[in-house]
């Protein structure tokens, strides 16, 4: 089969290499759809300890089930399947407990197990017990199902950092994982959304496509001063950041509401994740903190059921579709940021 390999840093070769054998307790799916996401990005730059090269990349997957070992139950040849990232061991205390995206192990397709930038994918048996693999209802794409992945991440750090009736809520950068949570917290019930980024192409991109009630550009004026202008000077009542800025962690404590709910949801490269913040804003406000990381088959199944009803039209973050030949040009789009979520069909 086709597939695009990582070699090390900065290198990525499509090229043949073996199909995976499907065993008694494994699965063999046709990849039909892998979108790229920027933790591919930054693997590809700078590697990192769970991949261990050559590997196949990839976690953000759809395709259609072609071998089922004769020991799986509950799949059959024929059925398309999306297939998220974050795979929960099943046996640790933690993913015993139900939080199985904080395994002890951390397993996750595109990093110990081969991804989805190829023809086929094997979901080994811990995959097949353990994993996110969701059956595709009939009026979703491969495309779409591709995006529940991100989605359910979505949906774990709202989860964590919940949105309730009335509230506003700020999201600090404009990505297509941040504009996912400003829609759902509009479904939620939020009175007004906030989009803050530095580049003022992406907020366009979110006018475009209606993403939010307030858009702020953070090279153009001072975001806290604007987030409490629109707040009364109470400020918001939830904030995510979605980037990875150590300011955008500073600035949300500085622009919540006493008793927000704020929520790092975007990690931050490790020689800038150590970060000064005025503990004393949490202390008199009584801010409360969350991290928020990938997420657990269940938030991936509601985020399949979610696309499936038509609440929330994925399709509008799909911005550029490439073959499995032009992945380099599928990277370089998604990081240049001239676009949204970038397909690879293999």
């Amino acid at each position: 089969m086709k597939a695009a390999v990582y070699e090390g840093i900065d290198v990525m070769t499509v090229k043949e290499i073996d199909t995976p054998v499907c065993d008694d307790n494994s699965m063999l799916v046709k990849v039909k759809s892998c979108a790229v996401c920027g933790s591919d990005i930054r693997i590809f730059h700078h590697g990192n300890n769970r991949v261990c090269p050559p590997q196949v990349l990839g976690h953000e997957i759809s395709g259609i089930i072609t071998q089922v070992g004769k020991n799986v139950t509950g799949f059959n040849i024929g059925e398309r399947v999306a297939i998220g990232a974050d795979v929960p061991c099943g046996k640790c205390v933690v993913c015993k407990a139900g939080i199985g995206n904080n395994c002890q192990i951390n397993y996750a397709m595109g990093y110990q197990f081969a991804g989805g930038f190829a023809e086929y994918i094997l979901l080994n048996n811990i995959v097949v017990n353990y994993g996110p693999i969701q059956k595709i209802p009939d009026n979703v794409s491969f495309n779409e199902a591709a995006l529940a992945e991100p989605l359910g991440c979505v949906l774990n750090a709202l989860e964590l950092a919940p949105v309730n009736l009335n509230d506003v809520v700020v999201l600090i950068g404009a990505g297509p994982i941040g504009m996912m949570i400003c829609e759902v917290a509009k479904i939620l019930g939020a009175s007004k959304t906030i989009l803050v980024d530095l580049s003022s192409q992406r907020l366009e991109m979110a006018k475009e496509i209606g993403i939010a009630d307030v858009h702020v550009c953070g090279k153009n004026e001072d975001t806290v001063k604007r987030v409490l202008e629109e707040t009364g000077g109470l400020g918001a009542d939830v904030i995510y950041t979605s980037c990875p800025s150590p300011q955008a962690q500073v600035d949300a404590l500085n622009m919540a509401k006493n008793r927000a709910r704020v929520s790092f949801f975007g990690g931050l490269p490790k020689d800038k994740s150590m970060v000064t913040l005025d503990t004393n804003i949490i202390h008199y406000k009584e801010l409360f903190i969350s991290g928020a990381h990938g997420a657990m088959p269940i938030h991936h199944s509601k985020a399949v059921d979610l696309i499936a009803s038509g609440r929330i039209n994925i399709n509008k973050y799909i911005s550029h579709m490439y073959p499995l030949s032009e992945i380099t040009t599928a990277f370089k789009t998604a990081e240049d940021q001239s676009g949204l979520r970038v397909i690879v069909n293999p």
